[in-house]
């Protein structure tokens, strides 16, 4: 499955039928009832929600294997929080800055692309870079 497809799958829809759909919308929006809002989808079933928390924890494990020195080091697992859930990164302490980045920026974008796409499933799940003492704790 190539990335692009990945993103589609994970995000539903393509960016070519999101333009198809607003084609079709009237160009003025004041007359609408719903002031331009878009409907909820209904929450999915139990057993999607694991099957597209199983995709969103493929996918981490996807991006964080492509950027660590040791990908076959890397240990991705999912735990339900009270919050949510919680998509754990376990790997070598040297690949730990090469996850976080520079300032965070590459953890926080990670962060927010799961995020997104936990928003559509109407869920939360969050992303953690477990150190020693964590990994001893669990």
């Amino acid at each position: 499955m190539g990335i692009k497809a990945f993103f589609s799958k994970l995000f539903g829809g393509s960016a070519a039928e999101e333009t198809a759909v607003q084609a079709e919308k009237p160009c003025c929006c004041s007359d609408r009832k719903d002031n331009g809002r878009k409907a909820r989808a209904p929450k999915a079933s139990p057993e999607e929600q694991s099957a597209k928390l199983r995709d969103l924890e493929g996918f981490v494990n996807y991006v964080v294997k492509a950027l660590v020195d040791y990908p076959e080091d890397v240990a991705v697992s999912s735990e339900s929080v009270k919050d949510g859930k919680m998509i754990k990164i376990v790997c070598r302490p040297g690949d730990r800055g090469k996850i976080i980045g520079k300032k965070g920026k590459t953890i926080m974008a990670l962060r927010s692309l799961v995020a997104g796409a936990a928003g559509r499933l109407q869920d939360r799940v969050m992303v953690e870079v477990m150190d020693d003492e964590e990994e001893v704790k669990a």
